[in-house]
């Protein structure tokens, strides 16, 4: 499908916002405002849903089927949809390893071994999982990174474990158990500092 649309200059928030709808769907722009789809029944339903924000904000829109494409030219919006799927996995796959292990290395450093804290780490866990399930169910042409990003995923609830058994033998005992995480042991503070917060790419 091809959704070709054109909506006032001002205000600029619906814009914006369906533009940040198309991507969250994983549209392909062909050029400014023409956008390409597979003709599957989850996006045409979420599709209702912008096209009616063009139309509330004063704008026009077409919403035509796409006839079977020359295998050179299906190759290409393959390509193009893969390409965007693979980088949206990399993202995934650098939070985990920049911002959520660091984050748990700090965290177990500095001896913050609390139950709020283990809820904070496993909540932001969540945010990750759930934004790899939203690239995952997008992932149309099976996109290079997936099983990295995967694998990422499970050593970071590997991590998870290992942090909350460490807060567990911390109450008990009201130390720091020798059943921390490995990369925990040692005298000195990770490098690079405090991460920044996690999950922050996953809107």
């Amino acid at each position: 499908m091809v959704l070709v649309y054109r909506m006032p200059a001002k205000p600029t928030a619906g814009r914006v916002a369906v533009w940040r709808q198309l991507k969250k769907i994983g549209a392909i722009s062909l050029q400014q405002s023409v956008c390409v789809f597979p003709d599957k029944q989850e996006v045409r339903r979420e599709l209702d849903e912008i096209i009616r924000r063009v139309a509330e904000s004063g704008g026009e829109w077409h919403l035509l089927p796409l006839r079977p494409p020359t295998p050179p030219e299906r190759g290409k919006l393959v390509a193009q949809f893969r390409e965007q799927t693979a980088r949206q996995y990399l993202e995934i796959i650098e939070n985990c390893e920049v911002n959520f292990q660091k984050e748990i290395e700090f965290e177990t450093f500095r001896k913050n071994l609390t139950y709020v804290e283990a809820e904070e780490i496993r909540i932001e866990f969540e945010k990750i999982v759930e934004w790899f399930e939203r690239v995952l169910v997008r992932d149309w042409f099976g996109a290079p990174n997936q099983q990295e990003a995967r694998a990422w995923l499970e050593r970071c609830h590997g991590l998870v474990h290992q942090f909350e058994a460490a807060v567990y033998e911390a109450e008990q005992n009201g130390t720091f158990g020798e059943g921390g995480p490995a990369w925990a042991q040692g005298d000195g503070a990770p490098s690079g500092g405090r991460p920044q917060s996690l999950a922050t790419r996953s809107s």
